[in-house]
C-alpha cells in the first residue's frame, strides 16, 4: 500500500512533525492513532514504538488495535523505515520525504504489513487497506494544515491524495 500527500512545508518541518508524532505528540494522526515511544527516540534505529488504532476514534469505544515498531532505517528528513515486530500487524513501514522544486515536501508512506491474529480474520469481512489509506490520508490532511497554519484541521481535507 502506498499513501502519499503534497505537503506546502519543506522536509525540513515534515521530519520534525513526523518524529513528534511518533514521539507521542497526538497533533495530526489523532483521532486515528496515537504513538507511545517505548525505548528510544523514533530516529535511533532499534527504537520501539508502540502504536495503537482507534477504531472509532480516541475515546470514542470501539477496538483498538496495538502493535510494536521497531526503527530500522535513518537518513535525516528523508527516509524513516519501521519493522513491526509485535501485536496486530507485521511486516514493514517507510516513510519518504522528497524536496519538490517550490519548497514543498512530497511524504511517501509505504505500508507492507500483514494482519495478524483477530485482525487477520476481520480482514476477510473488512478491507483493512482500504482503512488504513483513509486514515493515512486524513493524516496528511491534517498535517497539511498543521504546518500550513499551526492548527490541525478537524477535516480529511489538505494536500494528501
Amino acid at each position: 500500500m502506498v499513501d502519499e500527500a503534497w505537503l506546502t512545508a519543506g522536509p525540513d518541518a515534515v521530519w520534525e512533525a513526523l518524529l513528534g508524532e511518533l514521539s507521542g505528540e497526538a497533533r495530526w494522526w489523532v483521532p486515528d492513532n496515537t504513538f507511545e515511544p517505548v525505548d528510544g527516540a523514533p530516529d535511533r534505529v532499534g527504537a520501539l514504538t508502540r502504536i495503537t488504532v482507534h477504531t472509532k476514534g480516541v475515546d470514542k469505544g470501539g477496538k483498538k488495535l496495538r502493535f510494536t515498531a521497531r526503527t530500522t532505517a535513518v537518513q535525516q528528513a528523508e527516509r524513516l523505515a519501521l519493522e513491526y515486530v509485535e501485536g496486530a500487524f507485521r511486516g514493514t513501514a517507510e516513510f519518504t520525504l522528497t524536496r519538490l522544486e517550490d519548497g514543498g515536501t512530497r511524504l511517501v508512506m509505504f505500508f507492507r504489513a500483514s494482519p495478524q491474529g483477530q485482525l487477520a480474520f476481520l480482514a476477510r469481512l473488512v478491507d483493512v487497506g482500504a482503512m488504513h489509506t483513509r486514515a493515512t490520508r486524513a493524516a496528511f490532511g491534517r498535517l497539511n494544515q498543521l504546518l500550513s497554519t499551526g492548527t490541525p484541521a478537524a477535516s480529511t481535507a489538505g494536500g494528501a491524495r
